[in-house]
């Protein structure tokens, strides 16, 4: 773990930061939905959402002293405290599992989903007011965290899949009012410029002709789109 977070360019590229939005939008999604299931698992609720579990599942665990002298050193290259937080959290948390498996049985692992986020474009920060979560291309209000427990899961967050999220241009989802056929998807690229595509073989996007307005289909969140992707792995 401490090795992915070393790789991580922490300074997002505003030449990437639209197109990868998508995937990253998702990630910060899930990532906030499973640290609610483990805050309310753990006591932790005071602390989420970006939080370090281990001491709540282990108060005396400690790292080796040479790893914990190297995840000193990497938390001094982030700035935001939160990015601190959850950078030990993650390399703790797994070596706690290492150390002890079955105190991290049970729910799907706790910060896959932000170290993916770190890994397609680095860190995340406060706007302003502290409210919104700005991911660099979209802000997000974090919510509330009653609001995530019972919510399904983005279970699916391979390459393909987060792959298949990102694009140029402000993207919308559509599918039948079934959820059975093809999903869509359309790409406002400005001066009314529109891309059209379908989701094809090996979740590659391909060009197609759409009735003006997608008559016949319903509109889809990126959500939703993610699990529908992810079903097709």
């Amino acid at each position: 773990m401490l090795g992915r977070l070393r790789a991580v360019d922490w300074d997002m590229r505003w030449d990437l930061a639209f197109e990868r939005c998508g995937s990253r939008q998702v990630l910060m999604w899930e990532y906030l939905r499973r640290a609610a299931v483990w805050a309310k698992a753990c006591g932790a609720e005071e602390a989420w959402p970006f939080y370090d579990v281990t001491p709540y599942l282990d108060p005396e665990f400690g790292l080796p002293p040479a790893q914990a002298a190297e995840l000193e050193e990497l938390r001094r290259t982030v700035v935001w405290g939160e990015l601190r937080k959850t950078c030990a959290g993650a390399v703790r948390l797994a070596g706690l599992a290492e150390r002890t498996p079955e105190a991290v049985a049970g729910p799907p692992d706790l910060y896959e989903p932000l170290v993916l986020f770190y890994e397609r474009g680095g860190s995340f920060s406060r706007d302003c007011s502290g409210v919104f979560i700005d991911l660099v291309g979209v802000m997000v209000p974090p919510g509330k965290l009653a609001g995530y427990l019972g919510s399904r899961p983005v279970a699916v967050l391979d390459d393909a899949v987060l792959d298949a999220l990102e694009g140029e241009g402000r993207i919308t989802y559509h599918q039948d009012e079934y959820g059975a056929g093809p999903l869509f998807r359309s790409r406002a690229l400005g001066d009314d410029v529109r891309a059209d595509e379908v989701l094809g073989p090996g979740l590659r996007w391909e060009p197609v002709d759409l009735p003006a307005g997608s008559a016949g289909l319903a509109a889809i969140g990126h959500l939703e789109a993610a699990r529908r992707i992810g079903s097709l792995v």
